[in-house]
């Protein structure tokens, strides 16, 4: 899914967890970027729009939050420090705690490694230009939407 793909979406949270005692559980999102701007920038807009967040600066740390909080996605940039992003991504789908957890490349790099990141297990590829953070949320906001929507229902229930 490429973010070429999107159209203009009303946008609200997608619930993908089942209701618990009356109340919709939110979707929780681990965010894994290395540029404390941009994470503070996704991380929030995703917060308000209603997902639950956590985020991850590298790749250690992404491997160990995957675990611990079995998101129902992880939104995965390439370029990080300690262990990079295809690695980490590997790593995640050889897991299998989180080898079901579905992953959406987010990057700053061209869309000719796609391909190759999908064979790896990644679920989408968003470009960060593409997402024109500097100018809103709306288009990341509509991505996520529609990614969550798509994807087939949670074969497992996580907790965490």
């Amino acid at each position: 899914m490429f973010l070429s793909e999107f159209h203009s979406l009303p946008i609200e949270p997608v619930f993908r967890r089942p209701e618990w005692k009356g109340y919709r559980v939110m979707t929780k999102i681990l965010l894994v970027e290395d540029s404390k701007f941009l994470r503070l920038t996704v991380e929030r807009a995703l917060a308000r729009a209603g997902y639950e967040m956590s985020s991850a600066a590298d790749g250690e740390e992404a491997l160990r939050m995957a675990r611990e909080k079995l998101p129902d996605l992880i939104l995965l940039d390439m370029l990080l420090p300690k262990i990079s992003g295809p690695d980490v991504l590997l790593k995640l789908k050889k897991d299998p705690l989180t080898m079901a957890i579905p992953v959406v490349v987010i990057t700053g790099l061209s869309q000719k490694n796609a391909a190759r990141l999908q064979g790896d297990g990644a679920v989408g590829f968003l470009e960060k230009s593409a997402l024109e953070l500097d100018k809103g949320s709306e288009k990341l906001l509509a991505a996520v939407q529609e990614i969550l929507k798509n994807l087939p229902e949670p074969a497992r229930s996580t907790s965490a």
